[in-house]
């Protein structure tokens, strides 16, 4: 029992409750001993200072303290006595109030402290005269001063609680004082003006900071790339320069960190997607190196994250147009790190698509391809377009087109053109050529023992085996992407583009996305169910003939529905001659300016409806195209003339018996009405190419090469015949190859020949014979100072 009793028990809440009451009671009780003693002393004092006036005025000097009266219930009786028959000084008699003043200017007494409460030590004499007592009192007492306490908590002990105090250490002021005064002349030697620095000098200190933070940069950096796995850490401590607090060089130093960084991510990060440990993973024992490798993946895995994390708050910061509380970077310096920031995540979205965080770049990248901003928009659609082209598979194009599709949604179709444009870039192939690479890809199959056994001897079955093994292994290790899994990826993503083009078709149809839309859809028609086909095709033509829409618009749905019309429509009994009509007529409506608008688009749709569809068009149709687009190559660009021209060629190729129109007579009754917009009835076999001819004396030496050929029958041997370079190029690409963009004449004009005009100035033949001699003979006079007079020479030459 002694020894629970001596050990030390830990205090619970309640008593240290209870101990902090008392603690508080103490100090309580302290405060009000001090007032009441304080009170009593004053009114000690103000008994004394009544008792001498009363003793001044009656002129009987009495002692002030009564030595013989040491009982104390007769003194107590006695001061309240005293207090009763106190008055104040405003009720004395006038006399009273004289005697007081002459006290007043020779009695010192009252000029001293008395709110004072230190108490009165001093001997006295019975006889001894009240004034004179209070004059030998010394004005100032010099008492101690009080200790100051400080209670402690208190101790529990067997007899109960021991309160503990300590007294409080008393600081000299004087002393403070004096330190004070000699620290404060070493203060101001201290605080000395820095002296400001001129703009030069500011120049070089900035360009020599700058230098120094490149050169820690690029320690960083080529520590890193040397030994990726030993130095990962240093990717944080150059993580953090991203942070850069120096004002002069804080937004270089940001943007070349960044710029590393995004150059170190590319070099050093792995070709596989990095997973996190399980925990049995975790637990079970490993090597050196596999451990080693595991504290890389994790150390990197962490430091892109963040690195990620660091650009999307850029782009934050420009957005919010918010200045910190650091103040280093200024305003207008936030766009420029923008611009940093989003570059660098464009270059990562490109060159780590299969790597961690993929996803989160595509989520930050897709709303900035809508950006106000034109050149980060431009930024952003580029690297999407690219990284539509490189992806083989397909997965990282399908989660691109799976946010730019919810973006596009719920900004209620109110986005860039230029989003729907990136479509056109995804690397989907036709039908056909899915099916040919299912062919090529198909699964060898394996003879079974019982084949093996009828066909093969013991030793051939043997060689048998031992190949089909090496085959098997070759194929594993060839670790390529299945076409089944291609296939399924890419069927998803056109579903996905498919679903957006026919949202915009049906709820957006005078936005200015319809362009965008129409031009995918004209691309990927091929692909589309054949179940949609009649539906798209009244919508399409509902929209030609609604009349909202632009030339270019139009045509885009003229391309669209043959393209349509081209893949699996072919099954179906369709007749497009509205839209055979719709083309016909508006072919004049296309722009002849510098522009060249739409007339890429007229040759790819002729090519479409006449040359692919060759068997369901009418030799009519075929003869009023041919007229019409003779008539438009004389009031174009000489790069659009010339596309034209190769479209008539292959058409006449194509339908051999329009070179009728090469001939003056006319074929069958009525005559040409190029009035007319119906091409089967406009009797275009009644009329003759004339504009061959005027397009044979064009200035442009291929469009007179071209007008040559088509009047000769368009024959592919003889002195007519086209060169290899034009005859086997299609029309779009001759129009592209010759096109004045560029402010350039193609093929270039060539120099005139200066050698015949140094020979036609060599000679003098053209001059008069008599005006020769006379040239001859003032050359060869020697030049004298006489004023010449022409009119005397002239006279000589007449006569």
């Amino acid at each position: 029992m002694k020894a629970r009793r001596n050990k030390k028990q830990v205090p619970s809440f309640r008593k240290l409750l209870k101990t902090s009451k008392v603690k508080l009671e103490n100090k309580l009780k302290n405060k009000q001993f001090k007032q009441q003693s304080t009170l009593k002393k004053y009114r000690k004092e103000q008994r004394k200072l009544r008792q001498a006036v009363r003793d001044a005025v009656s002129k009987k000097p009495v002692p002030l303290e009564d030595p013989k009266e040491k009982r104390p219930g007769k003194r107590i009786e006695r001061e309240e006595e005293e207090e009763e028959e106190a008055l104040p000084l405003d009720m004395m008699d006038e006399d009273d109030l004289q005697l007081m003043k002459d006290l007043g200017q020779r009695a010192s007494f009252l000029t001293r402290d008395l709110s004072s409460s230190e108490p009165i030590h001093a001997k006295k004499r019975k006889h001894e005269r009240v004034i004179d007592k209070y004059e030998k009192i010394p004005r100032t007492l010099q008492t101690a001063p009080e200790k100051e306490l400080i209670h402690l908590l208190p101790i529990k002990d067997k007899s109960g609680i021991i309160p503990q105090t300590r007294e409080k250490p008393v600081i000299d002021s004087n002393q403070d004082e004096e330190d004070q005064e000699e620290t404060e002349p070493e203060e101001e030697i201290i605080e000395e003006p820095i002296r400001e620095l001129t703009l030069e000098e500011h120049l070089i200190e900035r360009k020599k900071k700058l230098q120094e933070k490149k050169m820690h940069i690029a320690a960083l950096a080529s520590a890193i790339i040397s030994d990726p796995e030993s130095n990962i850490k240093k990717l944080k401590e150059l993580r953090s320069m991203l942070m850069e607090q120096d004002p002069d060089v804080a937004v270089t130093v940001r943007k070349l960190v960044t710029v590393s960084l995004m150059e170190l991510f590319k070099d050093i990060t792995p070709s596989y997607k990095i997973r996190p440990l399980t925990e049995a993973e975790k637990s079970t024992k490993i090597r050196k190196e596999t451990q080693k490798l595991r504290e890389f993946e994790e150390g990197l895995v962490s430091q892109y994250k963040f690195y990620l994390e660091n650009l999307e708050q850029m782009v934050k910061d420009w957005k919010q147009r918010k200045l910190k509380k650091s103040n280093v970077v200024s305003l207008k310096a936030y766009k420029g790190l923008a611009e940093v920031a989003v570059k660098s995540l464009c270059e990562l979205l490109v060159a780590l698509p299969h790597f961690n965080f993929h996803n989160n770049i595509i989520v930050l990248i897709v709303p900035l391809m809508n950006d106000v901003s034109k050149s980060i928009s431009e930024m952003c659609c580029e690297a999407v377009k690219k990284l539509f082209k490189q992806d083989k598979l397909g997965q990282a194009s399908l989660g691109v087109i799976k946010v730019i599709s919810g973006f596009v949604k719920g900004r209620n179709y109110e986005v860039r053109p230029e989003m729907l444009k990136t479509f056109l870039c995804l690397r989907i192939k036709e039908v056909e050529v899915k099916k040919d690479t299912e062919d090529i890809n198909k699964p060898k199959k394996f003879m079974t023992f019982k084949e093996k056994r009828k066909s093969l001897s013991r030793m051939q079955r043997k060689w048998k085996k031992a190949e089909e093994k090496l085959e098997r292994e070759l194929r594993e290790a060839e670790a390529s992407e299945s076409t089944e899994k291609k296939l399924k990826l890419h069927t998803e993503t056109l579903n996905i583009v498919f679903v957006t083009y026919f949202r915009i078709l049906k709820k957006a149809q005078r936005s200015p996305l319809l362009p965008a839309v129409l031009e995918g859809l004209a691309k990927f028609a091929h692909l589309i169910n054949v179940e949609f086909f009649d539906d798209l095709l009244v919508v399409l033509h509902s929209l030609i003939e609604s009349g909202d829409l632009s030339y270019q618009e139009s045509l885009h749905c003229v391309q669209t529905a043959f393209h349509i019309l081209s893949g699996q429509g072919d099954v179906l009994n369709i007749d497009p001659m509205k839209f055979y009509t719709h083309l016909y007529k508006t072919l004049f409506k296309l722009h002849a300016g510098a522009t060249n608008e739409g007339v890429e688009i007229v040759l790819q749709c002729l090519d479409v409806m006449l040359t692919k569809r060759r068997k369901q068009v009418s030799q009519q149709r075929a003869l009023a195209f041919i007229k019409r687009l003779c008539t438009l190559a004389l009031h174009v660009l000489p790069n659009s003339s010339i596309g034209i021209l190769a479209t008539n060629r292959i058409l006449m190729h194509t339908f051999p018996k329009t070179d009728l129109l090469l001939d003056n007579e006319s074929q069958g009754s009525g005559v040409f009405l190029p009035e007319l917009e119906e091409p089967e009835y406009c009797n275009a076999q009644n009329t003759a190419l004339w504009e061959l001819h005027a397009l044979r004396r064009h200035y442009h030496p291929i469009v007179q090469r071209f007008a040559a050929h088509l009047i000769a029958g368009a024959p592919s041997e003889g002195s007519e015949a086209l060169k290899p370079e034009l005859s086997r190029r299609s029309a779009a690409e001759l129009f592209e190859a010759y096109s004045m963009a560029a402010m350039t004449f193609n093929p270039p004009v060539e120099s005139s020949n200066s050698k015949k005009k140094d020979k036609v100035l060599q000679r003098d033949s053209f001059l008069h014979e008599d005006l020769n001699q006379l040239v001859k003979r003032h050359c060869n006079e020697v030049s004298t100072q006489l004023p010449l007079d022409f009119t005397k020479y002239l006279e000589t030459s007449l006569r």
